[in-house]
């Protein structure tokens, strides 16, 4: 369980295992469900189609306790294929992407089971990405096999090519 009270359900991991596996799962996104009390897998795709993969995490859209709705954070993985620099062929590594826009809905957070005591904060706005800032680890413990990290807070950061170099690198 993560340091925000939100666990991690067991078909995050099955559809992980399915990617690295069975690698028919190109791409898998999370995102905290509705409640705040679980992360979750929202979508996945059997097409390697990055372009589509990144306008669904720039148009994602979260959900606070008042109703309101808005630019929301995501987890993502997904299996990047690319031609390594110096002509070494084909690379496969699969990548976690936390995708946190700085511009995501100031929303009211309040959970019961908070370790970091979120209820003595719901009186302010908090923004969502609090809540997926103190879950991403325990969801990155859950998927043994991550080759690669990346955070994402604007679109630029999510575009192909500036993965592709991140990634690349080992980062």
């Amino acid at each position: 369980m993560a340091q925000s009270g939100v666990s991690v359900t067991p078909d995050c991991i099955t559809q992980f295992n399915d990617l690295k596996l069975g690698k028919s799962i190109k791409w898998i996104i999370y995102k905290i469900s509705d409640t705040w009390k679980e992360i979750v897998v929202e979508e996945t795709s059997t097409t390697g189609d990055y372009e589509a993969f990144r306008e669904k995490l720039v148009n994602a859209k979260s959900k606070g306790k008042d109703g309101k709705e808005g630019k929301g954070p995501r987890y993502a993985v997904f299996d990047l294929e690319y031609d390594a620099t110096g002509g070494e062929g084909k690379r496969s590594k699969i990548t976690f992407i936390a995708w946190s826009p700085d511009d995501a809905l100031l929303m009211v957070w309040v959970t019961e089971q908070s370790t970091l005591r979120l209820n003595e904060l719901a009186d302010k706005n908090t923004q969502p990405k609090m809540m997926y800032s103190s879950s991403k680890d325990a969801l990155k413990r859950s998927l043994n096999g991550l080759a690669a990290d990346v955070q994402a807070n604007d679109e630029d950061d999510i575009e192909y090519d500036t993965v592709i170099k991140k990634v690349s690198r080992g980062r």
